[in-house]
């Protein structure tokens, strides 16, 4: 097998680990979350026209809500950009608090962002967001290990800028490069 077809059936596998503890540890964990990061208190949502007009059940068109919103006569949680719009400092409009739970979880609506947040493969490793209350990082690097098998061993490096952001990287046993580099 090619290092290029080895490199990518790896992020296959990590990605695969990730969904894995997304859905036995995080999304049961979400009912009883004591930050619901639906709230958007500490992160940014990053949506498309679609997802948005759906979500704030707007009418106008997309041209006249964008005159508003750059005239600052838009919702002030929403701010536009490279022709996508990121939501923050508000609870999501799909999050019902009564239930909390999302309206749009498994519809097709469900921004990539939420479904990715908190633990997804980038560039062959598994990024793991600690801000999350439900992530546990010995849980997850297990997780991993196990899905990579005994010829990898996972290397846990937090980002200097945003330390709460932990990549888990596998590499092969015996060597020090990162598989894929």
């Amino acid at each position: 097998m090619s290092s290029r077809a080895s490199r990518r059936l790896l992020a296959k596998e990590l990605a695969a680990a990730a969904a894995a503890y997304q859905a036995a540890a995080v999304i049961p964990h979400c009912a009883e979350c004591a930050k619901p990061c639906c709230r958007l208190d500490s992160l940014v949502l990053e949506l498309e026209w679609k997802q948005l007009k759906s979500f704030w059940r707007l009418e106008e068109s997309r041209t006249a809500f964008d005159r508003k919103l750059s005239a600052g006569q838009g919702p002030e949680e929403i701010r536009a950009g490279d022709g996508l719009y990121y939501i923050h400092s508000k609870a999501c409009p799909a999050y019902d608090e009564t239930h909390r739970s999302c309206r749009v979880y498994g519809q097709e609506l469900k921004p990539l962002g939420c479904t990715d947040f908190p633990v997804y493969e980038d560039r062959g490793c598994v990024v793991a967001d600690l801000r999350c209350e439900a992530v546990n990082i010995e849980a997850l690097a297990a997780t991993i290990a196990g899905a990579v098998g005994q010829e990898f061993r996972i290397v846990k490096s937090a980002d200097e800028e945003f330390p709460f952001l932990v990549s888990l990287s596998a590499r092969k046993v015996g060597t020090k490069r990162k598989l894929g580099d």
